[in-house]
């Protein structure tokens, strides 16, 4: 009997542990970066030896998943990961369009009026997030789009 009261109290123990484990990590929320320039490379390895994967423009939002002294590895909408040297990005939450054609509403809602379209890749400033509305700016277009349209 006394081995089976220890076995419920170990996997009590384990099973709070997990639970804790769990708690603390629901609570990390990731991390996005944008890039601060046009023409910025996104390399295959933590520095400039590294060769040249794509060139991002300005705003591009990039997912960190790691980092490694001044470099990032990050992944974009598409799954794409590489490496950006830190000083190349910001904390401006900027958005990009997954659709291939998404319309871009007066207010946060369907029942608002339509005020113009937006095309797979668009890159949209994020100004206000009201719900799985976000207000969202554009040299071209202002105006509120779905979360289910962008990324992230």
């Amino acid at each position: 009997m006394k081995g089976f009261q220890f076995k419920q109290v170990l996997a009590g123990i384990v099973l709070a542990s997990v639970i804790s484990l769990m708690n603390a990590f629901a609570g990390i929320a990731a991390e996005f970066v944008s890039v601060n320039n046009d023409d910025v490379n996104l390399r295959s390895g933590p520095g400039t030896k590294y060769s040249v994967l794509y060139e991002l423009p300005a705003g591009y939002p990039l997912k960190v998943v790691s980092r490694k002294g001044e470099w990032l590895k990050v992944s974009d909408f598409e799954n794409d990961q590489g490496w950006i040297y830190t000083p190349l990005v910001s904390q401006a939450r900027y958005v990009i369009v997954t659709v291939k054609e998404g319309n871009v509403r007066s207010g946060p809602g369907v029942n608002t009026d339509k005020v113009g379209t937006v095309s797979r890749e668009v890159i949209l400033k994020q100004v206000k997030r009201e719900g799985d509305w976000i207000k969202v700016a554009h040299p071209k277009l202002n105006g509120w789009v779905h979360r289910k349209l962008v990324w992230p």
